[in-house]
């Protein structure tokens, strides 16, 4: 029985101890997805926050959507976080981008929804 108290224990009590420098990475990589979604709520709470010039159904499509990516990169920085960490305590591949694909087809179709409210 580990005597390993850290959380989350689905992940810690695993494998063995990997290179901590491995592990800051890990860690700075979350972090960077935690500022992506940072940036997606920012994204939507301008649209609004701002005296756009635009339809107010484009704009308010334009900031769900951001809200919606944003949530989705908080989400997948915990995912991604958890499954890079047991791959490395368990000696296995690393696992591949996920949403990469799908937040750059959303910030797309934001941005148009943007760029057509502005001019319809």
């Amino acid at each position: 029985m580990s005597t390993d108290r850290r959380f989350p224990r689905s992940v810690y009590q695993h494998g063995n101890e990997p290179d901590p420098r491995f592990s800051l990475a890990n860690e700075r990589t979350f972090l960077a997805w935690l500022r992506t979604a940072l940036a997606m709520y920012a994204g939507a709470f301008a649209l609004e926050a701002l005296a756009l010039p635009e339809a107010t159904g484009w704009r308010l499509s334009a900031a769900a959507v951001f809200v919606l990516l944003g949530t989705l990169a908080a989400v997948q920085a915990w995912v991604r976080w958890r499954s890079t960490e047991k791959s490395l305590r368990l000696a296995r591949p690393l696992p591949g981008l996920a949403v990469g694909g799908v937040l750059v087809v959303g910030l797309i179709v934001g941005a148009a929804l943007v760029t057509i409210g502005l001019f319809a």
